[in-house]
């Protein structure tokens, strides 16, 4: 399909989407092989202002790419090597040799989906640095090695053992390491400069007081390494580009390879139902598509295509086979599946030769 077609479909797509009423609006960034992308904006967001293409979002769990560049660009340095245990870097109550720094890439380490709430309560007060101390604090959920199980808490240790090695807080490496050589416009733990897009049905307690996920100064305030980043959809773009060797010499040939493959053998495991398959591919922060089913990107894509999504209702996601890369930020959580049933059809158009 000639380029220019493909972002026409993905544009229709999502109006399609839009007049649904399962999401208020989205802003979408595709870039084809070392062109400029191509950045639309749809509807509102949910306060009803209307979404314009340089917009800020809540990237949610798509932060863990940024982070994983941090850690793999150190690896590029030689001041941290893939085997590596993490006990090397971070005294923990409880050592585990077989955590590794790759095993916490590709989430294979262990540890559980997300930090007890009594550990590091969600309430005012709360800080990066309490979290921290709580994920040293952690404990195995099964075996390293066993099962792919996604964890929030092995970010927040490669964020620990990034300070370490850098002699300095993780947001400020961040900037230095990967959002100042990729041109991203983002923030982790400060205020952006204008208010980002307000996101839709968010659930829980918290929805619509002063401490709502996403929304709120305090969640933005905390500086979260698995999913505080505030970026535009060419932000979010640039971070998976990377993964394709975009800008050249970001990355090593030979580890931006490894990143962007599997790293998990036939191991089985993802998220929670229906959001578990065997095998779970997973990358170096990426998530690998393979055969997965159910999934949010269509098969077409390739089973070699990678990315990562957010539960803030967004995705960045790259097709080798076709040379194309997309970002899709939503103005609805995924909490009610619209990502999963209904985006697809936005990849499609983008990713499909």
């Amino acid at each position: 399909m000639p380029d220019h077609s493909r972002v026409t479909t993905a544009r229709v797509a999502a109006e399609t989407l839009v007049a649904s009423g399962r999401i208020p609006g989205m802003v979408v960034a595709v870039a084809m092989g070392n062109r400029k992308p191509d950045v639309f904006a749809v509807g509102t967001d949910a306060d009803g202002r209307a979404l314009v293409p340089d917009d800020l979002f809540p990237v949610a769990s798509i932060t863990k790419l940024a982070t994983s560049l941090v850690v793999l660009r150190l690896v590029d340095r030689g001041l941290i090597d893939l085997d590596d245990p993490v006990d090397r870097f971070l005294k923990r109550a409880e050592p585990h040799p077989g955590v590794t720094i790759r095993r916490l890439l590709c989430h294979t380490a262990g540890f559980a989906i997300d930090l007890n709430a009594s550990e590091a309560p969600y309430e005012p007060g709360l800080t990066w640095e309490t979290l921290a101390q709580a994920c040293l604090r952690a404990n195995l959920h099964h075996p390293p090695g066993s099962e792919v199980l996604y964890s929030n808490i092995g970010y927040g240790l490669l964020a620990l053992v990034v300070e370490t090695c850098a002699g300095a807080r993780f947001s400020d490496v961040l900037r230095d390491l990967v959002l100042t050589p990729l041109g991203i416009e983002g923030y982790l733990g400060v205020e952006p400069p204008r208010a980002p897009a307000r996101i839709a049905d968010v659930r829980g307690r918290h929805r619509a007081t002063p401490l709502e996920p996403f929304n709120s100064s305090f969640w933005r305030s905390l500086a979260l390494p698995w999913a505080g980043l505030v970026t535009t959809a060419t932000g979010a773009l640039a971070l998976v580009r990377a993964f394709c060797g975009h800008p050249p010499g970001f990355l090593s040939p030979p580890l931006r390879a490894a990143a962007g493959a599997s790293q998990t053998d036939d191991l089985p495991g993802g998220f929670i139902e229906p959001l578990r398959w065997c095998p779970c591919p997973w990358g170096l922060g990426p998530e690998v598509r393979g055969t997965k089913e159910p999934h949010w990107i269509p098969a077409g894509a390739g089973p070699d295509s990678f990315g990562h999504t957010g539960a803030s209702g967004c995705l960045a996601w790259a097709a080798p086979g076709s040379g194309v890369a997309w970002a899709i930020l939503g103005a609805r959580t995924a909490d009610n599946g619209w990502l999963l049933r209904h985006s697809g059809a936005i990849s499609a158009a983008i990713s499909n030769p």
